[in-house]
Parts: C-alpha cells; structure tokens; sequence
C-alpha cells in the first residue's frame, strides 16, 4: 500500500457529497479493499522475480510483475533474445519499487549476473562443469564469458600440455570447472585442464583395474629423466621404467639406450593403486645373469672386468653382462693412504682382479686387485731389495713430531728418524725442512721384516762432517760466520762456512765498537773449542781482533762442561789452549782458515789420508 493510500480520508471523501458516499457500508467497503490488494502483490527490492512481457518496442520493453505499476527496462537488455514477444516470462531483478517518478525500476542484466554467480557458486561447491564462451586472450590466459559473467583461464589450465597459441580458443565455446572465486575482487578462476585430468583419471583407473603383474605391454618412449624413462601406454596413460629396470647391465642414462618415440616392449611389475602409479621392467623379460654363471668361477679366480661405476669407496667391474664385482678401495692396493680412485681408474677401463668373495645366492661378487702382486713383505727377494745401505726413493706420507713415515712402494713403508735428517743442523720438527707428498731418496739403516719395520736415513747419504770437523776447524783458526740465533744473556750461534752451527758466548759476541750484531750479520770468528761427541763448536768474535781476550773464560756458557785434555800454546804473543791431538805448539803449526762447502772436508780429508799413508810407507 502506498503512502497515498494510507492517508486517504475516507469519512472526508464521504462527507464531501460523492453521490456514492452511501452506497457502501463500513463492511463492504472494506471487503473491496481486501479485495483489491488481493490483485497486488507484496515485492521488496534486491530480490528476482517472474515477470510477464506487456509489449515490445524498438526501444523499450514493458514488464509486469503483478504490481500495482509496469517496468520499463531498455530493449539493449534483450539482445540475446531476439524473438522475444508480449507473453513470454523472464526474470527480473527489482532495483526500486518506486523512483522519483512513481516508477517501478527493473532490470533483466542484473536479474541474469544474480543468477550467474549463483550457478558459479553451486558449480565450485559441487564440481559441476560450466561452459563458456572464451571472449579474448589476456596476459597469462583467457577471458571466458561464463553464465554472463567473465571469467579468467590461466594458460597452465587450458590444458593438460603446454599451449603456445592462445588464439586458437577465442570465440568458441569451451567447457570449464570453477576452481576459485575471490568475492572482494569479483574474479572467478575456471579451468578446462581439471576437465580433461578428471576423464583421463577415469580411464587411468578403467586400464590400471584391468592390468596385472606380469603383463607384457607395448609401448612409447614419452620422456626420459635421469633416474627412468615414462613409457605412454595408450589413453594417456604412462608407466615409469626406472634405470634399474632397463637393463641387468648398469645403464648411466635412459638416453643411452632409448629415444623419443622409441616403441618398446615391457612388463608390469608393479601396481599402486593409491597413488595410481605403474612400474615396468625391460630386463625382467631376458634371463638372470646369474643363471648364466659358470661353476668355474670360483673364490680365488682371476678376473677380467670393465669399470662401470668409481666410488669413494672403490670401482664396481662388470665381469660378465649384468654382473658387476666390487673392489673396495683397501683391496685396491697394499697402500695404507687413501687417495683418489678417479685419478687412477676411468669408466671403460680394462681391469684385471682376483675373486675374493662369492655368494650367488645374493649375486654379490667382491673383488681384490692388490692379490694379485701379492704382500710385498712375504716376497722372496725382500730382503735383498731393501738390505741395509741400499737406497731408495719414496713419498712423504706422514709428518710427527718424532720423524717421516715414507712410502717406498705400496704396502713398504720406513721411518725416518728426526735424528737421521742433518749432521749438522738442530731441526725441532720434520715439517720444517719436509713436505708432504715430495719424492725423497734415503737409505735403509735397519730392518725389522716380522714386525714390518724399516728404519731408514736421509743424512747419512752424505759423509758425516764431524768424523773431520776437528780437522778442519782446529783450535786457534779463524773462519767467517752468519749469525743465525740469539739467546739472551747468553750468546749467539753462528753458522760457519761449511754449514756446520757453532755457539758464541755472550762475552765474546759483543763486537768492537761495543755494539752487539745483530741476525744476518756476518763476522770473524775464531773456534774456541772443539767437541765432537756432543757436536759442538764454540767460537769468539772478540778473540778475532782483540789478542788479549781470554778464550777460556765463558766456553761453558753455552755448552757446559767438557772434559778433554789441553795444552798451552803461544801464538803471537797470546797464550791458547788447544787439544794435544790436534794442536801443536808453535805459530808455524797454526791452521789457515778454510773456505768452501763440504766438498772443502772431502778434499781435506783425501789430503789428510795422503800423508797418513805416506808417513806408514816411510815407516815401514
């Protein structure tokens, strides 16, 4: 009832004089009234209803839904209805029951987009298929026009291969499946792959229910991957062919057996109904290998094989088609060290090993190669190749604080003591003059074969410089000197020309303007003292330009005490002590200092052994 109606005054309109103010009573005037709003009927806005077409005009088109005034709603909305004719039922939407000019305000547009996302709705909720038309391509897809309303089709669901021409799809027709509405955005996500996935899933279950272990099939080579090839089986259907499955021979890559479109033949050796998997086999339809071998080969036979795999842990060789050995790295040599097996080996390479290990049962196979040139230290001629004084060359293998492990040949391995490495130097640790891993020749100083012990010797590959040093650096000479060391409050050492390391007291170090050298420096120097089963020299700077310096006073301060008898000499006025063997008293019976490296001891001692052997002939 309008606003109209509800303030109309009956008693006034009565008492106006209208000729039928009488002719109704109060019950049957509102018996009329009922009956009237009875023809009428109660709408709201924002709803849809049922409307009837009054007439059509090239403009407009006049619709009745049962009120008390028509709609008027523009004939651009009717387009899709080209026959449309006075009679026929649609659907509306009411926009207001009334505007400004007392009009019923309708629209069919609206009335057909209510119902469209309705349908979407439904089709999300209960996986019903939609079909639309695709109206233009878009960046990264469609634009589908679904239940009058557009729709987005990303190009990774069109279909279930990639799609490179989107142009193809527009303006036809197309069946979709709503897989997302975002309601704040308006946007709807259709897909025509999940379609197309569900049928084939359909028929993917259809095959797999019909398919059996053990069944052989035919089929092509679809893609190949590192680990398999997928075999296409019909209906789209793929199988996987795992590397293991190609072949009882060890196969890197499918790619080295197959092709793209490669028609093969396999078996199903298995079914996963779960996750709809199917797994083939191509070996399975030849023989086991290990059916095919020989009685003959037994634990201690000698083997051919070619490399197949190289692991850190050893190379696996494929002695017969489908039947590989492993040789583990300790069975590849008698060597103790690790080192890189792919430095040594290469896939193909031709190998020869002896069997070690054999268990058809679980066709496992274990292989040594060192067998084959047997322990080095159980050889008959062992003994004569390393016999004492023999020399050797090996590889530093391992540095401690103690000496060199050095491997003269794999399996051979000799100490070679901190002791054994210089004559005449002090060395604290291997690592200071050896490397790990460089080529060093020694000597063998001892053998020890039950034990497996080599005691070998890198300085006594030369002469020993002390059997002539008292020869050579006699008491009294003067010799030049490096320093090298200092120890405060106590002195210096030196190194003298011939390498060999002699110690200044701090008396006798300091030079003669007052100042004390300093490392690098060389100097005059004169020996003091001589002692050859402790290995030391003492030497004095002072003494070398000052005659008047006592050269007793402070040998001890570095050495300590030494018990050997002496003389005393004068020499050019100064008073000397020096060993009765080795110095005679009298200038002319003072050694000249002597230059050059060891090769100046060889020639003194040649020199020496000359007149030692003629002072016997002349005795005799």
């Amino acid at each position: 009832m309008s606003e109209t109606e509800k303030v109309f005054n009956w008693d006034q309109y009565n008492n106006s004089g209208n000729q039928l103010a009488g002719t109704y009573t109060d019950q049957e005037r509102q018996e009329l009234e009922e009956i009237y709003r009875a023809t009428l009927q109660d709408i709201n806005r924002y709803e849809i209803v049922e409307g009837s077409v009054i007439s059509v005009t090239p403009r407009d088109v006049i619709v009745s839904i049962g009120y008390k005034s028509d709609g008027l709603i523009s004939a651009s909305e009717f387009r899709d209805l080209p026959d449309l004719k006075a009679g026929d039922a649609i659907e509306v939407y009411i926009e207001d029951t009334e505007d400004t000019k007392g009009q019923l305000v309708l629209s069919r547009k609206k009335a057909k987009l209510v119902r469209g996302w309705e349908k979407i709705q439904h089709a999300l909720e209960h996986g019903e298929v939609l079909e639309g038309l695709v109206r233009r391509r878009t960046k990264g897809g469609l634009i589908v026009e679904v239940c009058d309303i557009e729709t987005f089709l990303p190009g990774s669901q069109i279909d279930i291969k990639p799609v490179l021409d989107f142009d193809i799809f527009v303006d036809k027709m197309i069946d979709v499946a709503v897989i997302k509405i975002n309601h704040a955005n308006d946007n709807v996500v259709v897909s025509h792959k999940a379609l197309i996935e569900k049928k084939l899933e359909g028929q993917r279950l259809e095959i797999m229910n019909s398919l059996e272990k053990g069944q052989i099939l035919e089929g092509y080579v679809k893609n190949m991957t590192k680990f398999g090839a997928f075999i296409s089986l019909g209906g789209d259907i793929d199988g996987l062919l795992h590397i293991t499955d190609i072949s009882w021979s060890r196969v890197s890559h499918p790619e080295d057996i197959f092709t793209i479109g490669q028609k093969v033949r396999v078996v199903v050796i298995g079914l996963n109904e779960d996750k709809k998997r199917i797994s083939l086999g191509m070996k399975q339809l030849e023989t086991h290998p290990w059916d095919t071998l020989p009685e003959s080969f037994q634990v201690g036979s000698t083997v051919k094989g070619k490399v197949t795999n190289i692991a850190d842990y050893g190379i696996f060789l494929e002695i017969m088609p489908g039947i590989e050995g492993l040789v583990h790295i300790s069975e590849i040599s008698w060597s103790q060290y690790a080192y890189d097996l792919s430095e040594r080996y290469k896939t193909g390479d031709e190998v020869e090993a002896s069997v070690l290990l054999l268990d058809r049962d679980n066709h496992k196979i274990s292989l040594g190669i060192k067998q084959l040139t047997g322990d080095p230290w159980e050889r008959d001629t062992f003994l004569s190749t390393y016999a004492i004084g023999t020399k050797h060359e090996g590889i530093i293998r391992n540095l401690t604080h103690f000496g060199a492990f050095i491997e003269l040949e794999p399996g051979v391995e000799g100490l070679l003591h901190v002791s054994g490495l210089s004559w005449t130097k002090r060395i604290a640790h291997p690592s200071d003059v050896l490397k790990l891993g460089e080529r060093l020749e020694t000597i063998v100083l001892e053998i020890e074969r039950e034990n497996r012990r080599l005691s070998l010797g890198l300085k006594q590959l030369e002469e020993n410089p002390w059997d002539i040093c008292e020869e050579v650096f006699q008491v009294g000479t003067t010799h030049k000197g490096t320093v090298i060391k200092k120890v405060p409050g106590r002195g210096a050492f030196v190194e003298l020309a011939h390498g060999m390391e002699a110690q200044i007291p701090q008396q006798h170090f300091i030079k003669a303007d007052g100042t004390e050298p300093v490392i690098g420096e060389e100097l005059e120097l004169q020996i003091m003292k001589v002692a050859k089963a402790d290995k030391k020299i003492i030497v004095s700077h002072q003494a070398s330009f000052n005659p008047e310096i006592d050269t007793n006073k402070g040998k001890e301060s570095i050495t300590g005490d030494v018990k050997t008898e002496r003389t005393q000499v004068t020499t050019r006025g100064t008073t000397k002590t020096v060993k009765k063997s080795t110095f005679a008293s009298g200038a002319n019976n003072v050694p000249k200092p002597v230059s050059g490296g060891f090769e100046a001891f060889a020639d003194l001692k040649e020199k020496i052994e000359i007149q030692q052997k003629t002072k016997e002939e002349e005795t005799d």
